[in-house]
């Protein structure tokens, strides 16, 4: 990657996940023949899992226009498209002293649920199991005649194991 312009500007995270799928993440499932390099692939996995994934140019176009009326800081706008917080809880932490800038953060959350579209509602997963295991659950084994150490040895580990 060559760098015309350093510090040019700040990236929303749809605009980070927009170029890496420019470069092939999207479409090396096998993570070999895209010109990405393995750090990318983590960035790419992770802002697949959040509200970026959904999101568009002319979502975060007109957003950033409504915003203006809020007289936020540019930071300020690029924390609330990339967190996109849906309750004036998550507004809070975002915006610098909003108790004394604004009467009714409501309204900024109501703008925000209305025009950037929410996360995920479940998060890809390779396996296609999407539920995560508990504590006391045991996987099975991958076909009947393969069986763990433990459980040959009636469930209790071999001596001098670390298990």
């Amino acid at each position: 990657m060559k760098i015309l312009a350093a510090n040019a500007g700040t990236l929303t995270n749809f605009e980070v996940l927009d170029f890496l799928r420019s470069k092939g993440a999207a479409k090396d499932s096998t993570r070999v023949l895209a010109n990405v390099v393995p750090s990318e692939y983590k960035v790419y996995d992770y802002l697949v899992k959040t509200a970026a994934c959904n999101q568009t140019k002319e979502n975060i176009k007109e957003f950033s226009e409504r915003c203006k009326k809020f007289d936020l800081a540019k930071a300020e706008v690029l924390n609330i498209i990339n967190m996109r917080p849906s309750s004036a809880v998550g507004v809070y932490p975002i915006v610098e002293q909003c108790a004394d800038r604004f009467e009714d953060v409501e309204e900024l959350v109501e703008l925000v649920t209305t025009m950037l579209p929410p996360p995920p509602t479940q998060p890809e997963s390779e396996g296609g199991n999407t539920q995560p295991e508990s504590e006391g659950e045991k996987t099975q084994p991958e076909s009947e005649g393969e069986k763990t150490q433990a459980d040959s040895e009636g469930g209790k580990p071999k001596e001098g194991t670390d298990e």
